[in-house]
């Protein structure tokens, strides 16, 4: 005896979602530091400029410089001139420069803005249509 199996075409309509609101908070920071040039950080390959040579905005001596993350980014600012990313590492221990043509006592300008401090929350929940399922025999 043969084995006959139901066969079935079905047409689903895909589900719509509609309203909802989500309420997005940004609260950028931003922090600069500021360096000069001295000969001792000219090295064979690139500069290195060390965190200890940073003062912030206040004019207080820098420990560390911040930790670059996915919700971060930086510029770095040579003698006042915007320089390409490519050019530089940033670690919390130090800016390294690929380039040792800076001459001593050209100020550096860090300049570090984060988005780490941003939330979004859904305030009202979205309505959301079930699918349409029809089953043609």
């Amino acid at each position: 005896m043969p084995i006959i199996k139901p066969v079935y075409t079905v047409v689903a309509t895909a589900p719509v979602a509609s309203g909802g609101t989500i309420s997005t908070t940004v609260n950028p920071s931003v922090s600069r530091y500021f360096a000069t040039i001295t000969a001792g950080m000219i090295g064979a390959t690139d500069t290195t400029i060390p965190a200890a040579s940073f003062v912030d905005d206040a004019d207080a001596p820098v420990v560390a410089l911040p930790d670059i993350t996915t919700d971060s980014y930086y510029n770095m600012y040579v003698n006042g001139v915007l320089q390409q990313s490519s050019v530089s590492t940033l670690t919390t221990a130090d800016l390294v420069i690929d380039a040792t043509n800076i001459p001593v006592g050209v100020p550096i300008l860090l300049e570090v803005s984060s988005f780490a401090d941003s939330t979004s929350t859904m305030t009202t929940q979205p309505s959301i249509s079930a699918p349409e399922v029809t089953i043609i025999t």
